[in-house]
């Protein structure tokens, strides 16, 4: 009798640690994936709604995509991004330092960029090399397309 509870108490920790083990690993996997196609960085998001008090910070990546930043969080499974910012048309309305109430859940020394398109209003924070790449990524847009860096 004891052996069988020995064999239910390893089948039963195998089953919970691959519980555990297979989701780290597919976050991971996923990370891996997304960073070897190249043009990511580590990039923090909130949305910023048109009444009311701006969302959490999530914390994710951003990966550029020809004319589009496609964000994901950091730890999902997802493949589709969670948020597509287009260049075309793209307001920067305001650049600021974080609120040391949000600082400690950002990257170190970030910088916050305020940015609009049409009714989509959001903040990103990065880190200050990450957001000089994001300026200059929208300053390199092609001719005719409408960016706005107030």
């Amino acid at each position: 009798m004891a052996e069988h509870l020995t064999d239910v108490g390893v089948v039963l920790a195998v089953l919970l640690g691959a519980v555990v083990v297979l989701p780290l690993a597919a976050v991971l996997l996923r990370r891996w994936v997304f960073q070897r196609r190249g043009g990511v960085v580590e990039c923090s998001l909130r949305t910023l709604p048109l009444d009311g008090a701006p969302g959490p910070w999530r914390l994710g990546i951003g990966r550029y995509k020809g004319d589009e930043l496609h964000w994901h969080r950091a730890f999902g499974l997802r493949v589709r991004p969670r948020q597509v910012i287009h260049r075309r048309g793209l307001v920067v309305s305001n650049r600021r330092s974080p609120d040391p109430a949000e600082a400690p859940g950002l990257p170190p020394e970030a910088g916050i960029v305020e940015v609009r398109n049409g009714d989509q209003r959001v903040e990103l924070a990065m880190s200050s090399a990450a957001l000089t790449g994001f300026l200059a990524w929208l300053e390199a847009a092609p001719p005719g397309f409408p960016v706005d860096l107030s």
